[in-house]
């Protein structure tokens, strides 16, 4: 069948495409939002209404309640803020120690003894998340080995897998956040996976703390499994024992203007999620000169 049209047709739709054209260019120019990460509190609307008191339209939320209770009333601040959660960050239980010591025995899913729990946790986490209608789960894997053959990455990559696994089936992605492992590492466990919801929350102050990376070199790497970012400044390492100093944005080695360019050539358009691990005053003092800062760059 042939179909025929005229020439006001044939203006009406090059008019059509051409406003698609522009909207999708204008959408490929929106600038990327910024967020803050916080942890939820016994008072989910306190917790959300500092999100949006700061001025933030985003947040990622650690996660350390699970009831029906807390998911209904944080459900009602973010309606009430006008606040997207983007991710539900899952951590614990056992201790967690970030050095070069403990922390390969006691980050995320790679040490045996707490590894039954942390899957068991991150469930609990991805089911929380999944009636608070958060779209994303993520933690932190530990040092995976460098060594692929080594039965310890062997089996990192089995928990990885059986929780981006329960994270799929509940609608969400997976996000391993960058720190302990160097980015080829990283990636070559994401694929090893082999599931198409996993993806990284890239630190860009981990990679120095822990020496693993220059976040500029990373971006080219990471980028198509970048699914959140955390904006954060630090320093690398200069003591054997011990990680590298986070500081204040723009006091550190984390090229903020070069990065954000990169990132937007690779098409990234979520989030940057702020994190400042240091409590009281000052933080939030350096979040908010942080967020000055960034939008500058973000435009």
């Amino acid at each position: 069948m042939q179909t025929f049209f005229n020439r006001r047709q044939l203006l009406q739709a090059a008019t059509a495409v051409a406003a698609l054209g522009a909207a999708a260019q204008s959408q490929d120019k929106k600038p990327m939002r910024l967020g803050v990460v916080t942890g939820l509190s016994k008072n989910p609307d306190a917790t959300i209404k500092r999100v949006h008191d700061l001025g933030f339209p985003t947040c990622q939320l650690s996660i350390g309640a699970f009831d029906d209770a807390t998911v209904a009333e944080l459900r009602s601040a973010v309606e009430k803020y006008g606040v997207e959660v983007t991710s539900a960050i899952a951590g614990g239980p056992g201790p967690e120690i970030y050095d070069f010591y403990k922390g390969p025995e006691t980050i995320g899913l790679v040490p045996r003894q707490y590894r039954d729990a942390r899957i068991a946790r991150i469930k609990q986490v991805s089911d929380f998340a999944k009636k608070a209608g958060i779209p994303g789960v993520q933690t932190h894997c530990g040092f995976l080995p460098e060594n692929p053959n080594e039965a310890l990455y062997t089996e990192s990559v089995d928990a990885i897998r059986t929780v981006a696994q329960y994270c799929k089936a509940n609608g969400q992605t997976f996000r391993c956040e960058t720190g302990q492992e160097t980015p080829i590492t990283l990636v070559r466990a994401i694929k090893d996976v082999g599931l198409d919801n996993v993806g990284v929350n890239f630190d860009l102050a981990n990679l120095i703390l822990y020496g693993k990376a220059n976040p500029v070199d990373a971006v080219e790497l990471l980028g198509p499994y970048i699914m959140g970012i955390h904006a954060k400044d630090g320093l690398y390492p200069t003591e054997p024992k011990q990680l590298g100093r986070e500081v204040p944005i723009g006091q550190g080695k984390v090229n903020f203007p070069v990065i954000i360019g990169l990132l937007k050539k690779v098409g990234y358009r979520n989030p940057l999620t702020i994190e400042r691990e240091i409590s009281g005053a000052k933080q939030g003092e350096d979040i908010l000169a942080s967020k000055a800062y960034l939008e500058k760059l973000i435009g």
